[in-house]
């Protein structure tokens, strides 16, 4: 199971605001496991604003 940390960890130095796309290639590139990858994946498409943004849309 993905945890909010691993997500973050992924996304360390990302910029935002941030489209999903950006942020599951910013998550490959920057160490982020399988579990990390297919949570992101299944985000809406859609521009985020921040971190938390990011978390709510993976574990609501």
């Amino acid at each position: 199971m993905v945890s909010p940390i691993d997500i973050q960890k992924a996304l360390s130095g990302i910029d935002y605001p941030a489209r999903k796309d950006d942020i599951v290639k910013h998550a490959e590139q920057h160490g982020g496991d399988g579990e990390v990858l297919e949570a992101l994946k299944k985000i809406e498409d859609r521009e985020y604003e921040g971190p938390s943004g990011v978390s709510s849309a993976v574990f609501d």
